[in-house]
Parts: structure tokens; sequence; C-alpha cells
């Protein structure tokens, strides 16, 4: 119980914490990959302590209850604790409801977690089903196809196979250098999995709205993982063609839930950061930054874990 509660506490304490801090680290996109591994990390870690803490309570309900039970009777009223008392059912039952319940808890999320990614997978899917039958494929982009609609946008949509999906509007307002920039754009999602990471951050946040680092790590996950896709089209295509795509392009259509857009996600924040990149100095100090934030979280982790079997096993072997 008391390895339990441990990572508990440090588990919630990273999960209120962390977030504004990873926010400001974030916030401009310096170090866009660096930051997406840090929010995922940090996620990873959460729901690794949780799974410890899980484990850790039923295995002490499963293999000791009665000295599990004596130690809870004890550090409530010291050693003045009979054996009646905590080899009773009076306590060994609470103990048994709090394991089992956990257990149900952690069951029920679960299933709620794997059927929203089967939803999403399956509207996603459809969706570029759809975009595939309704729309003209593009000559100049392989697994390209145009959209019939007046309204500027261009997505892309995780399927067997992905699509990329422009409308009209888009290709009457982009130059071919400005178009091959956001077909770039487009790629760079799917061949990085931005579309599985967004759909699983934004899975956990909606089954998890209340733990802090879920909910807001979905919406970062999502706008870092545009600014990552932005670095790779400005690095083969040159900065200056693909904010001058970005503003063209505007955001005036509505987008599928799990399509990742060139202009979607905080426009004006994505051009101003390609317009006024940081100095050198100051994007690998954030680097840094991040690269620490994430190894201290997840060795904290590790230790927290690593420390609480052994303190558990003597927890129970206390006469």
């Amino acid at each position: 119980m008391t390895a339990a509660l441990l990572i508990c506490v440090y588990a919630l304490a990273v999960a209120r914490l962390l977030p504004g801090l990873l926010a400001a680290l974030t916030a401009r996109g310096m170090s866009a990959r660096l930051g997406l591994a840090a929010w995922l990390a940090s996620m990873a870690c959460v729901l690794a302590c949780f799974a410890a803490a899980l484990q850790y309570l039923l295995s002490a309900a499963v293999t000791g209850w009665p000295l599990l039970a004596q130690a809870i009777c004890r550090s409530a009223t010291g050693h003045a604790c009979p054996p009646l008392v905590y080899r009773g059912a009076i306590l060994e039952i609470p103990l048994s409801a709090a394991a089992l319940g956990g257990a149900l808890t952690a069951a029920v999320l679960a299933g709620q977690y794997g059927r929203r990614l089967q939803r999403s997978r399956r509207q996603t899917r459809a969706h570029a089903e759809s975009a595939r039958i309704t729309g003209r494929a593009l000559p100049a982009a392989s697994g390209a196809v145009v959209l019939d609609v007046p309204q500027p946008a261009a997505y892309c949509v995780p399927g067997r196979p992905p699509a990329i999906v422009l409308t009209a509007g888009a290709l009457a307002v982009l130059e071919p250098a400005q178009l091959t920039a956001v077909i770039a754009h487009e790629k760079a999602h799917l061949a990085g999995g931005h579309h599985r990471l967004v759909a699983l951050t934004r899975a956990l946040a909606a089954i998890l709205p209340r733990v802090p680092l879920f909910r807001r790590g979905a919406a970062e996950v999502e706008r870092l993982a545009e600014m990552r896709a932005d670095d790779r089209a400005a690095r083969d295509f040159g900065r200056p063609v693909l904010v001058t795509a970005l503003l063209a392009m505007g955001t005036g259509t509505a987008i599928p839930v799990l399509a990742l857009a060139a202009t979607a996600q905080n426009v004006t924040a994505r051009v101003q950061r390609l317009l006024d990149p940081p100095p050198r100095a100051r994007h690998i100090g954030n680097g840094l930054a991040l690269v620490a934030v994430t190894l201290l979280v997840a060795a904290g982790s590790a230790l927290i874990a690593r420390f609480a079997g052994p303190l558990a096993a003597h927890a129970l072997a206390v006469p």
C-alpha cells in the first residue's frame, strides 16, 4: 500500500506541475521534435507509474492480506493492534475492495481508450476512401486527390493507402512551388506518424480529462506536430515558400477530426515562427532544457518504481 501511494503521489505531482513547464519550453516550437518527445515521454511515464502502483496494490492484496492489514492497523494504532483485528475481515475486505476497484477502473478506462481509437481509425479510413472516390487525382503529386471545394485547404488522412487531400480553392491560390511545399508538409505528417500520436493523445485526454498533463498534452502534441511538419517542408523548399503558401491558404474549410492540415493549427504562430527563427544559441539551450526535463521525469519514474518494491516488501515483512 505504501509503495502504491508513493508512486501515485509522484505521478499526480508530475501530471499537475509539469504541463506548465513543458508549455513554457515548447511555446514557440523552437525544438518541435524534442518538444513532441518531451510531452509524449512525460505522458508515458505517468501512465507507467499508475500501472506500477496498481500492480503493487494487487500484489499486496493477493499475497499479503493479513500482513498488509496488520501494517495498516499499526499505522493507525501503533503496536496496540491485536491479532484478532488485523486478521479479521473488517480490514481485509476494504483492502480487497480497493484492489478490485482499482483493477476494474483500469479495465474500464482501457476499454474506453481502445474503443475510441478504433472509432477514430474507422472514421479516418472511411474519409480517405471517400476522398479517393469523389476526388480527382493530382498528376503532379503521387497519392494526392483534389476535391471540388472553393475554399482553400490541404490535409492528410491516414488509411490504406493514406490520402493527401487538396481543394480546388487551394490549387487556385498556390503557385507550383507553394503547392509542392504544402504537399511536402502533408507527407511529413504521414512519414512521422503524426496522425497516430494525435489519435493516441486525444483518446487519452478524452478518457482522463481531469489530468492536466493529458488534457493539455493532447493540444500541444497536435500543435508541435504541425510545426515539425513545417520544419521538414521548410528544410526542403525554404521558409519563404512555405510562409507564402500558409498565408495564401488561410483556414476557410472544415477539416476532419483526425486530419492534419497545412493551415488548420495556429497559422499566425507558425508563420511568425518561420519568419523569425530564434538564435542558434537559444535554440540549442531550449533543446537541452527539454532533454533535461524529459530525462529527469523518466529517471524519477524509474527510481521511485525501483525503490518502492523493497519498501513494500519491508513494510509487509515487519512483524
